[in-house]
């Protein structure tokens, strides 16, 4: 198994361009099969789920082609509709395919999906819209058979923001018959990505980035150029990385108004932060100071895939911080990691107590999930001795190049097998 050995107390300085954005490439690569016709992605990441999803389009007859961040997918010769079961299992991302395949097959079948264990993620939303929309879906033996003959539109009011939801709701809607209106949808950058997807291959879609939704249902779709919007989660992941080494790195390639709940938030614990549309510099502390409280919310709130990465920085702060995780029930994983590295932290519930330490140290830890490996990684760059973090193949399913990149910057990370 391949980890990342560290050497910490190196200070960040330089800067770092923002790949494309894992959450929306995803579904944009879904929506492909949609289309029928030859679709152009570009600022595709080379990530591990990413390169899952591709695979799952291979396996049901896309030709996809992949040079660099350009990738290529023709689901003119697509002729199956089970996803392969193993792949499923990998990403739990691949859910967004229902929708897809109903807009283009008329049926589907797949595997309940997998991905990181960080709490209970029903797809309930996601069934009984796809149901309100005409589809048929029978569940059986962990598998899912969905069938729509004559899908129409509706109004759906969805009893949680959710994004996948959302996500499978606008891509079947492409092709139901009428106007589908998603009520209470999720407002995330990457919702707004797939509807510029969409809307430029043929959709009528408007009120992305809004509560409500609004998708009237074309015959077909034409084939386009997609550029993917930078990754909101990576940018504040290597924000955090000059905040906890007090560093000063500049970032590239951006839309600030998507981090603006994460630039907040770093501010509040003491970093200078110089920003335009596109880029931003970002100043760390000599100490950082401890937030009072911090509420993971869906957006326009502050991010739970940036809570684990804060927590880490915290956990060197002046006074004692408050966190309280409000999306998914087991996001503490990496606290038990932390703890070994020298932070105090108590959990109870959804809630984490932060006191802040003089220094951290280096340990043997293990990634338990993605965003929870990224704080594991960041205290080690700011940690004294040596940190050795295993199960990275968590972190490389969100973050390209993460050690590579860390290294351009003066950290000393080394990834070994």
């Amino acid at each position: 198994m391949s980890k990342y050995i560290i050497e910490g107390g190196k200070r960040l300085i330089g800067e770092v361009s923002v790949n494309g954005a894992k959450n929306a490439v995803l579904p944009v690569l879904a929506a492909t099969v949609i289309n029928n016709s030859p679709v152009t992605v570009f600022n595709c990441p080379k990530l591990r789920d990413v390169e899952t999803m591709i695979r799952i389009l291979q396996t049901i007859g896309c030709k996809v082609e992949r040079m660099d961040d350009v990738v290529y997918v023709d689901s003119r010769t697509l002729d199956k509709i089970k996803i392969p079961e193993e792949l499923v299992r990998e990403m739990r991302s691949s859910i967004i395919l229902m929708g897809a395949m109903l807009a283009r097959c008329g049926e589907v079948e797949i595997s309940y999906p997998g991905g990181c264990e960080i709490g209970p993620r029903p797809i309930d939303l996601h069934l009984k819209a796809l149901k309100s929309l005409g589809a048929e879906i029978e569940e059986a033996h962990g598998f899912l058979y969905c069938k729509a003959e004559n899908l129409r539109g509706c109004e759906i009011q969805l009893d949680y923001p959710s994004v996948g939801a959302t996500e499978n709701i606008m891509m079947v809607a492409t092709k139901a018959e009428g106007i589908t209106t998603i009520r209470n949808a999720a407002r995330e950058p990457e919702i707004m990505d797939l509807q510029k997807f969409l809307k430029v291959s043929g959709v009528k879609v408007c009120g992305a980035g809004t509560s409500v939704i609004r998708i009237e249902g074309v015959k077909s779709l034409k084939g386009i150029e997609h550029t993917v919007i930078p990754d909101r989660i990576v940018a504040g992941t290597y924000m955090v990385a000059s905040a906890i080494t007090g560093g000063e790195v500049v970032l590239k390639n951006i839309e600030v108004e998507h981090i603006q709940p994460i630039i907040a938030k770093l501010r509040e614990a003491g970093c200078m932060i110089y920003n335009n549309c596109t880029t931003l510099k970002i100043i760390g502390p000599r100490k950082p100071n401890a937030i009072e409280m911090l509420q993971t919310l869906p957006y326009p709130g502050f991010p739970t895939d940036m809570q684990a990465q804060l927590m880490a920085l915290l956990s060197l702060a002046n006074g004692t911080s408050i966190i309280q995780e409000t999306i998914f029930e087991n996001r503490f994983k990496h606290v038990e990691e932390l703890i070994r590295m020298g932070a105090n932290i108590k959990t109870m519930g959804k809630v984490a107590v932060i006191k802040g330490v003089k220094n951290l140290t280096g340990a043997k830890v293990s990634a338990k999930d993605l965003r929870g490996g990224a704080s594991l990684v960041l205290s080690g760059l700011a940690a004294k001795g040596t940190t050795e973090v295993d199960n990275i193949h968590h972190i490389e399913r969100g973050y390209e190049n993460i050690n590579d990149i860390l290294s351009s910057l003066g950290a000393d990370i080394k990834r070994v097998l």
